[in-house]
């Protein structure tokens, strides 16, 4: 029953919200679009330039480009000057949207959009019928995945994530094993590998096409002492073998995220290190409410995280399991003692710095 008096004010600034979110949904897709085809890295390198004269810096259509420039201009983007009939891409807004201006490109993070949108069929099925849309179901997700850690996880390992373990870097120098548990692409691995030649590096993933990308980046950069294997991580067999374990972004959308622990809390040394990055955020919805990356988050649990794990009969644990729920099964793995850390220009990560004793 409703119990108070329809609110027309109230009704129409949600209808405003609404349609305020259909254009920023237009203008998130188009952004992705401009990242991908490298308009926003040619308009930062000219001056203000017609549409003819934009497509040929870029190698594009005039008459797409002409049309994403609309989409541009009025998602205010892009200035226009209607009189000379010329665009313009400010300073202020290239920091955020060219590959220049990495680790703050945020047009990378655009392309999950698209990439979510893919797959709504199978997600609205999946509501219907339960299960899941499975890893391969995603285009361009290993792509999408290693060029966004590229410019979070990686450009930010040496100088701020490995400092966060005291002495770490020191041991890296003079020679440990190391294991990256869901290592994706290697991007990560690869580069600890290049940094620290007296250490010996392991990766698994369970994905071949992840696999042969991160053996492919090690054979083009002469990497000999980094090994990369196709590995369900459930089933780790190593025992107190690793002085450090990492997982980045990997544990909430495994299908058995305890065994997965359990199985590193294993392969650990007694005074090893387990260093896991993953989402910041609270197992709780009410303590989200003023993240400011709530909405996303959610959306790319449901559409993703979430769902990957269903497809394989997993947990399902998603994207903003959050950090109650993150300590309490690090501690049910194994582990005596949780730290969580977090970089001041990284709203995105925790960093869970975990030790046995």
């Amino acid at each position: 029953m409703i119990d108070h008096e329809f609110d027309q004010a109230r009704a129409e600034r949600f209808a405003e919200r609404l349609v305020d979110d259909l254009n920023r949904g237009g203008v998130a897709l188009m952004t992705s679009i401009g990242h991908r085809t490298g308009l926003f890295d040619a308009m930062a390198g000219i001056r203000p330039s017609t549409t003819e004269q934009i497509a040929d810096a870029a190698s594009l259509n005039e008459r797409y480009v002409r049309e994403w420039l609309g989409a541009m201009v009025t998602g205010g983007i892009v200035e226009h000057d209607p009189q000379e009939g010329t665009y313009h891409l400010p300073r202020e807004h290239a920091a955020f949207l060219t590959r220049a201006a990495s680790p703050d490109n945020i047009a990378v993070t655009a392309q999950l959009i698209p990439l979510l949108g893919s797959v709504e069929d199978g997600v609205v099925d999946s509501f219907r019928h339960g299960g899941g849309v499975p890893y391969s179901a995603f285009p361009r997700f290993h792509e999408v995945m290693a060029e966004d850690s590229g410019q979070t996880v990686v450009a930010a390992l040496e100088d701020h994530i490995l400092p966060l373990v005291p002495g770490l870097t020191g041991r890296l120098k003079t020679g440990i094993d190391v294991l990256d548990v869901g290592c994706g692409s290697g991007r990560a691995l690869n580069l600890m590998a290049r940094a620290f030649p007296n250490s010996r590096f392991v990766g698994y993933d369970f994905s071949e096409e992840a696999i042969t990308r991160a053996r492919d980046e090690a054979e083009e950069n002469g990497t000999t002492n980094a090994r990369f294997e196709v590995k369900d991580v459930a089933e780790l067999e190593d025992e107190s073998r690793y002085d450090l374990i990492t997982t980045f972004d990997a544990i909430h959308d495994q299908a058995k995220p305890a065994q997965v622990l359990e199985g590193i809390a294993r392969a650990l040394k007694y005074d090893g290190v387990y260093l896991m990055q993953d989402i910041a955020g609270s197992s709780y919805l009410h303590n989200n409410m003023d993240h400011p990356l709530g909405p996303l988050l959610y959306t790319i649990s449901t559409m993703h995280c979430m769902t990957v794990s269903l497809a394989q009969d997993g947990e399902g644990l998603g994207t903003m399991w959050g950090e109650e729920k993150a300590k309490a099964m690090l501690r049910e793995a194994g582990f005596s003692r949780v730290e969580v850390k977090q970089l001041p220009h990284d709203i995105f990560n925790n960093y869970f710095v975990v030790t046995k004793g």
